[in-house]
C-alpha cells in the first residue's frame, strides 16, 4: 500500500478560496472604517483603515505567491516560482514591522497631546473590524504551522483584529470617562504583542529566503534516517533547503560499499527517500560514491 508523503501540505482550493474571502471582506471593511473615519474627523479610524488597506495588499500579494507556487517549471524557471511565497512571507514580515513601529509613533505622539473622540462611534465601528478580523483569521489559523505565507497572513488578521479590540476597549473607557489617553496608551501594548509574534515571523522567513535549514529539520535527523538504511556507510555534503513555504529539497553524497550491484543501489535510494519523505522532505537529489573512492569536494558536512 503507498503511503501518504503530504501530510503537511495545505489543500489548494481551500486556501485559494481563504485568501479571496479574506481580501473581498476586509476591502469592505476598510470602505467602512475611512467612510466613518473622514465623516467624524477620527484620526484613530483612519490610521486603522490605512493599515487595513496594506493588510489588503498584503493578503492579495499572498494570494498571488500561493497561485505562482503551483505553476509549472519552464526553461528559465526551473524550479517554477515557488520561491516567491518566501519573499512574499518576508515582505509581509516587513510590513508588520513597519505597521508597529507607525501604530507606536503614532501612540506615543497622542499620548502628549490626546485629542477627543467620539468613543461610541469609534467602539462600534471596530467592534466590525474585530468581527470581520477575527473570522479572516480563523480561517487561516488551522494551516499557520504548514505554510509561512499563510502564518504571515493569519498574524496580519489576527494583529487587526487586535488594534480593532484596542480602539473598542478605548471608545468605551472614552465614552464614560474622557480619558483620551487611553487609546494611545492601549495601542503601545498591542503594537508590543504584534512584534512578539511577527519577530519569529520575520526571522524564519528571512532563513528561508537565503536557503537556511527549516526550523522544522536539522541536518542530524537526516544523518540518523540514513544510519538506518542498511548499506549506506556514511552520508555526507547534505544540503537541506525550502523551496516554498510548503516544499523542502535535499542533496547529499551517499557513500556505498565498492561491490553493491545496482539492484542494491536503487533499493537503498528508494528506502532512503522513503523515509526523507515523511520527514516532509519532497525533493531529493542523491550521489553515490563508491567506498574505495575519496569524494572530491571538501569541506564535508
Amino acid at each position: 500500500m503507498a503511503h501518504e508523503h503530504h501530510h503537511h501540505a495545505v489543500e489548494p482550493q481551500k486556501a485559494n478560496g481563504r485568501f479571496i474571502t479574506g481580501i473581498v471582506l476586509n476591502f469592505l471593511f476598510v470602505l467602512v472604517e475611512a467612510i466613518v473615519g473622514f465623516y467624524i474627523h477620527s484620526l484613530s479610524l483612519l490610521s486603522d483603515a490605512g493599515h487595513n488597506l496594506a493588510d489588503v495588499v498584503a493578503l492579495s500579494l499572498s494570494l498571488l505567491a500561493y497561485r505562482l507556487m503551483k505553476m509549472r517549471s519552464n526553461e528559465n524557471f526551473t524550479y517554477g516560482y515557488r520561491k516567491t511565497s518566501i519573499l512574499v512571507a518576508l515582505f509581509n514580515g516587513m510590513v508588520l514591522m513597519v505597521s508597529i513601529g507607525a501604530i507606536a509613533f503614532e501612540a506615543i505622539h497622542k499620548l502628549s497631546d490626546p485629542e477627543p473622540l467620539p468613543g461610541t462611534t469609534i467602539a462600534w465601528v471596530a467592534g466590525v473590524g474585530i468581527i470581520v478580523n477575527g473570522f479572516t483569521a480563523l480561517m487561516f489559523f488551522r494551516d499557520k504551522k504548514k505554510d509561512l505565507n499563510i502564518k504571515s497572513a493569519y498574524l496580519h488578521m489576527i494583529s487587526d483584529a487586535l488594534i480593532s479590540l484596542t480602539l473598542v476597549i478605548g471608545g468605551i473607557i472614552i465614552k464614560f470617562t474622557n480619558w483620551f489617553w487611553i487609546d494611545p496608551a492601549l495601542s503601545i501594548i498591542v503594537a508590543l504583542a504584534i512584534l512578539f509574534g511577527t519577530w519569529n515571523l520575520l526571522k524564519e522567513s528571512l532563513r528561508l529566503s537565503l536557503d537556511g535549514v527549516p526550523a522544522d529539520l536539522n541536518l542530524q535527523e537526516v544523518k540518523n534516517a540514513a544510519a538506518t538504511i542498511k548499506g549506506i556507510q556514511e552520508i555526507h555534503h547534505i544540503h537541506l533547503w525550502a523551496m516554498s513555504t510548503t516544499e523542502n529539497a535535499l542533496t547529499a553524497h551517499i557513500v556505498i560499499d565498492a561491490n553493491a550491484s545496482m539492484d542494491k543501489v536503487e533499493k537503498i535510494k528508494h528506502d532512503l527517500k522513503h523515509s526523507l519523505e515523511h520527514m516532509n522532505i519532497q525533493h531529493i537529489t542523491l550521489e553515490f560514491e563508491s567506498s574505495d573512492k575519496n569524494c572530491e569536494a571538501p569541506n564535508k558536512v
